[in-house]
């Protein structure tokens, strides 16, 4: 696939790229990039709700009435779950939600991803560049430029720009990565990827193997 060059004002130049069927054009695993997506959820949960139990609750053991007699359903110590103020019976409690997957599920799930970006047209290709100074104006005007103004757009770079960055962290719909650093989640989350030059290399190299 063939894709036109921009400048950072949205213009074509007169150079064009082809993007490697083996990185954009392969064949989608769907249930690969269900496993990806949901170990990147799920590594993100902190896990740290809890729950009092039974061994955690102050409160004396004596039983408080007798058990027959009472007209009433029997009931043992003040800490029964039944009662206000008891402990709830396998409440949730603190854990660890993370899981591992392979190297290669993960690779493909990425490439799996990137090939959907470019089948719907949502990639483009522009030169490399960087600002002199953080100004979140400069990176609005980009994506005016590119018609991409309040959509979810992943900028990729070869390397980190911390002008290019500190300008776009106003802007809760745009995020900025390294080649290097691509996943599948932010890839599908987002509407529109904004490529560099360099970083197309930068992506061939770290897929290539």
């Amino acid at each position: 696939m063939e894709l036109e060059v921009y400048n950072i004002k949205g213009s074509k130049t007169e150079r064009k790229v082809t993007l490697p069927d083996t990185i954009f054009g392969i064949e989608p695993n769907d249930h690969a990039i269900y496993l990806d997506v949901k170990q990147f959820m799920a590594n993100k949960r902190q896990g740290t709700h809890s729950s009092k139990e039974k061994s955690m609750i102050s409160g004396s053991t004596r039983k408080l009435k007798k058990q027959k007699g009472t007209g009433g359903a029997r009931s043992g110590s003040i800490k029964n779950p039944l009662f206000r103020g008891g402990a709830r019976i396998f409440g949730p409690q603190p854990r660890d939600y993370n899981f591992k997957l392979n190297k290669k599920l993960k690779k493909l799930a990425r490439l799996s991803a990137l090939t959907y970006k470019a089948k719907d047209n949502n990639i483009f290709v522009v030169e490399d560049f960087s600002f002199e100074t953080p100004k979140t104006r400069n990176f609005t005007e980009l994506l005016k430029n590119f018609q991409l103004t309040g959509q979810k757009t992943l900028l990729v770079m070869p390397k980190t720009e911390e002008n290019v960055i500190l300008s776009s962290r106003n802007l809760s719909k745009v995020k900025v990565v390294r080649a290097s650093d691509l996943n599948t989640y932010e890839i599908l989350d987002a509407r529109c990827l904004l490529i560099t030059e360099s970083s197309l290399k930068d992506i061939e190299s770290v897929h290539s193997n």
